[in-house]
């Protein structure tokens, strides 16, 4: 099943706002009903596709059919952009800039070798796809200076089989093109999970999370998925480069973290081979409540730097938990209760003697910082609404209201400060352009030395809700510099991040990463401009 083109997943999972949220937006941020409806698909005009006949004969030899490589109007609209707020809103106007020529699906590692040949033959950037779920225009190339060129969607679908598993050592290799649940579902049957469940998760692939470094909501107890990776595969238009061979290795530097967050600009990532865990007995969710988003954070550093560290543990900050975001499938409900603080969800996955064991440990130290104990229904129904966040997004832009997203991360001792920048950046810059936002806030991942910090911004639209975005981003994106944080960290760089990523890496650090893009993809083709900018020197 496709995602639905124009908006976040199966359409029969999107619900409207409840009443009061519409009000509130209304009342508050003098949200009102957008000028016009959005385009429908019979509306959109796509153009023919810019590939030659002897590129398509190329692609389709590769890939072993015509079958393989699609160009009609239906999937080259779904391989269009990502789905951050921005793509949304573009493609609901009828803005397809960003068109790949062809959809090209190859079935394997050879296939996706001999489709690098046919672009570099024949000129054609590709541009890796796994479930197109990017929030920071990772779909949306570049184009050259000296004019544009087609692009390709690789989309690696077919490439959807686990490939190896070995239960002593506990690890699986899997293809790229395996959708989360599908992966899990895999991996169950064998007593397994990988334990890697990001908001994306139910379209999110295998390759995408290692492409951007995903990082999943129980990465307390499970680790990010970059830790996760013990080896990989990379098909290049050089070649094909392996790397892991050992859980650790002092063979030099680590090749897998030069893969692991490319997004597709040095290579296709072929397969990846990760470390499992036992699939968990038992399984609890509970919240707590902080007076103060200040008082939350230190109970929260407290659990990651001395422990017990739950499986999952964030923290929303003042707004977030007044307005319900912390659980969307009830949002609003704080508003007619009056609750006030902040709320932490904690969780944790295991065996019923670990569970218990850490569970009360951990309420100790909660206790001691101030909290107060919910109990398990909150975390519930956390647990039962963790991946409605999208369609609650889709359903803002419905009513007239701009929404969206932002993360980044700092040590601990700069996490407050982050905290306040960001915040009063997007609160200036908005409501200085005559919207004034709603900035909520919530730690979502948690380290011994640090913590991310995952910013959601309603306002209404404005006239051009596109360009009302980009100052406020800007500014947003400044402020995590200056305060001491990484411009991104579980979304990626895309294009959307990458002039920050420049800064954030420095000079020598960028000329390094053009070097190994030169070598591996001395032409430009795979997806250009995204995490580099546009090489000087060509391709």
């Amino acid at each position: 099943m496709d995602m639905l083109w124009s908006g976040w997943g199966d359409p029969a999972e999107a619900a409207p706002l409840p009443a009061p949220v519409t009000g509130l937006l209304r009342d508050l941020l003098g949200v009102r009903p957008a000028g016009a409806a959005p385009v429908g698909w019979e509306e959109l005009r796509v153009p023919e596709s810019p590939l030659t006949a002897a590129a398509r004969r190329a692609l389709e030899e590769a890939v072993g059919g015509e079958q393989h490589v699609r160009t009609d109007a239906g999937a080259r609209i779904r391989h269009t952009r990502g789905k951050s707020t921005p793509d949304l809103l573009r493609i609901r106007g009828g803005d397809l800039t960003d068109l790949p020529a062809a959809v090209v699906l190859p079935a394997g590692h050879d296939e996706v070798l001999a489709v690098l040949r046919a672009c570099a033959a024949h000129d054609v950037a590709l541009v890796p796809f796994g479930g197109g779920t990017s929030v920071v225009g990772g779909l949306a190339p570049e184009h050259r200076a000296s004019g544009r060129r087609p692009f390709v969607a690789l989309d690696l679908r077919r490439m959807d089989r686990l490939l190896a598993l070995d239960p002593v050592s506990r690890t699986a290799t899997l293809q790229p093109g395996l959708r989360a649940p599908h992966a899990e579902a895999l991996l169950a049957g064998h007593g397994f999970t990988l334990g890697h469940f990001p908001q994306s998760y139910e379209w999110a692939t295998i390759g995408g999370f290692a492409a951007a470094r995903s990082s999943g909501q129980a990465s307390a107890g499970y680790g990010r998925f970059d830790e996760m990776v013990l080896g990989l595969t990379l098909a290049t238009p050089e070649g094909t480069l392996e790397a892991g061979r050992a859980p650790r290795s002092a063979a030099g530097p680590d090749l897998r973290q030069l893969v692991l967050g490319s997004e597709g600009a040095f290579g296709v990532i072929t397969a990846v081979t990760v470390r499992l865990r036992p699939l968990p007995r038992t399984r609890v969710y509970e919240g707590w409540r902080f007076a103060s988003f200040e008082e939350g954070t230190e109970a929260v550093r407290r659990l990651a730097q001395d422990g017990p560290l739950p499986t999952v543990l964030r923290l929303s900050d003042e707004t977030e938990t007044l307005i319900g975001l912390a659980q969307p499938d009830a949002i609003g409900a704080s508003l007619a209760d009056g609750s006030a603080g902040c709320q932490a969800i904690t969780g944790y996955e295991g065996t019923a003697e670990d569970v218990a064991h850490r569970r009360e440990r951990a309420a100790a130290v909660l206790r001691a910082c101030g909290g107060t104990p919910l109990g398990e229904e909150p975390g519930e129904r956390w647990a039962r609404g963790r991946y409605s966040a999208p369609y609650l997004r889709d359903a803002l832009l419905d009513v007239g209201a701009f929404a969206e997203t932002l993360e980044t991360a700092a040590f601990w001792s700069r996490v407050p400060g982050l905290y306040a920048a960001v915040r009063d950046a997007l609160t200036a810059t908005l409501t200085e352009a005559g919207t004034p936002p709603l900035v909520m806030c919530h730690i979502s991942h948690v380290y011994e030395n640090g913590a991310s910090l995952y910013f959601t911004v309603v306002s209404a639209q404005g006239e051009d809700p596109v360009a009302h975005w980009a100052p406020a981003k800007r500014a947003a994106s400044e402020a995590v510099l200056a305060a001491g944080g990484t411009i991104s960290h579980h979304h990626g760089v895309g294009t959307d991040h990458r002039d920050a990523y420049v800064r954030e890496a420095g000079p020598l650090g960028v000329e390094a990463l053009r070097a190994v893009k030169r070598r591996l993809d001395p032409a430009g083709l795979l997806n250009p401009g995204v995490l580099l900018p546009p090489d000087p020197a060509g391709g």
